[in-house]
């Protein structure tokens, strides 16, 4: 147990630093770049969209779940489809977040490898769908258009910080905490019953490693952030390099629910050359990676590490007050998530005046976001609040067309259930 809840702490607080860090520029990006001027950049059916997909879903901290409103919204605004598969396929691979945590536990190599290969397999996959489509690139899904920039109006800049904190520390965080706390716990546990250089010893062939961490990844959500300690631990414990980016790539990339939305809103086609150019890019740049870091390269970081960590100094204490914040704000978002937003699901209640309709399929507050917004271009649709927890939308409003609201709540990648009596 000693040795478990220590190395929690050494993976918590190697963490701590660049996670507050990545969280702020997450809060940065989403408050200060609007998505009007994304959808602008994703719009035409030639290659510079399909760039601008890749580019602009690299820094982007949205997880494969968050990832699918977002890229599907982008396309029901004018993205064609082949910047929508390279937004897909680049974004939850890494973001601002996970950029630097793979920094301070897997190094400078890691860190610059995960936004370069988001960014190539996402322009792979998006020319690959435009080149296949070419008579079908013009066929756009028909839902009502939001006003993007509407979240903008009337906001001065003291606004804007606060909008922006609020985001870093509570929406963003509340979103990947379980997953986090998951991929830490597991990584220590790991780390602790598993013997050193164990996988090397009993499979010790790239490809088949490659093969299963491929295999394990592809269904699994697994989180850009949460992944990293656990890459970090299956490396010190004999896993390949390339075994380990393949991990870090196919796992956030992509889950069973991404797999089923791009195949029901794209096409079996598009869905195809998707999982195609996740798979191929896995494993190239696996093969890539072990051919230019040696096998004992965590081993060599790890020493690093040990000794920057036994040499203390100012950023030893910088690293020991982020843990100790992370943590409080960990506590805080687990509080949120499972017992103020269970509290606030059960007291969910219709009242006159409003209807209860049951939604499947949200998993973040990115999804519960994007429920809202579009269904408030609904003809008739005054307010509406969504809820993940108890699958709950509320709407308000007179003679709303349901029909119309199924319609709109299928087309961007959830599923209506039922109108509650």
């Amino acid at each position: 147990m000693a040795e478990f809840f220590y190395s929690l702490y050494f993976l918590t607080s190697e963490m701590a630093p660049f996670l507050l860090l990545g969280f702020l520029i997450a809060g940065v990006l989403r408050v200060f770049v609007p998505q009007a001027f994304l959808n602008k950049k994703l719009g035409g059916n030639n290659f510079k969209s399909v760039l601008y997909g890749a580019l602009l879903g690299v820094p982007l901290p949205l997880c494969s779940c968050g990832v699918i409103p977002t890229g599907i919204s982008l396309r029901n605004n004018g993205a064609s489809d082949g910047a929508t598969i390279s937004f897909l396929i680049s974004t939850p691979q890494t973001g601002v977040d996970s950029i630097f945590i793979t920094w301070s536990m897997l190094g400078l190599p890691f860190a610059l490898l995960r936004p370069f290969i988001a960014f190539i397999t996402g322009i792979f996959g998006g020319a690959m769908v435009n080149f296949f489509n070419k008579k079908n690139n013009d066929e756009k899904i028909k839902v009502a258009k939001l006003n993007l920039n509407q979240q903008d109006k009337n906001q001065n800049f003291i606004e804007k910080i606060r909008e922006m904190l609020r985001y870093s520390f509570v929406t963003f965080l509340d979103d990947i905490v379980k997953w986090l706390v998951i991929g830490l716990f597991l990584a220590a546990l790991l780390n602790v019953m598993i013997p050193e250089s164990f996988i090397s010893k009993y499979i010790g062939n790239q490809w088949i490693e490659m093969t299963i961490a491929l295999a394990v990844s592809v269904p699994l959500y697994i989180c850009a952030t949460g992944s990293v300690p656990l890459a970090a631990v299956l490396m010190l414990k004999g896993l390949s390099p390339g075994a380990a980016l393949v991990l870090l790539m196919a796992g956030p990339a992509t889950n069973v629910a991404t797999i089923t939305v791009v195949g029901k809103t794209l096409g079996t086609k598009n869905l195809m050359i998707y999982l195609s150019a996740i798979i191929i890019g896995a494993f190239f740049f696996g093969f890539i990676t072990n051919a230019i870091l040696p096998t004992n390269y965590i081993h060599t970081l790890g020493k690093i590490n040990i000794d920057h960590v036994h040499g203390g100094g100012i950023f030893e204490w910088i690293k020991i007050i982020s843990a100790i914040v992370l943590t409080i704000l960990l506590l805080a978002g687990l509080y949120r998530k499972y017992f103020i937003n269970h509290n606030i699901s059960k007291s969910m209640e219709k009242i006159k005046g409003e209807h209860t309709v049951i939604v499947d399929g949200m998993t973040c507050h990115h999804c519960e976001g994007s429920v809202e917004k579009n269904l408030l271009a609904v003809e008739n649709v005054i307010e509406v609040k969504a809820d993940l927890n108890s699958c709950k939308v509320i709407i308000k409003g007179e003679n709303v067309d349901f029909k119309k609201i199924k319609e709109v709540i299928d087309s961007i990648g959830y599923k209506f259930v039922k109108v509650e009596e």
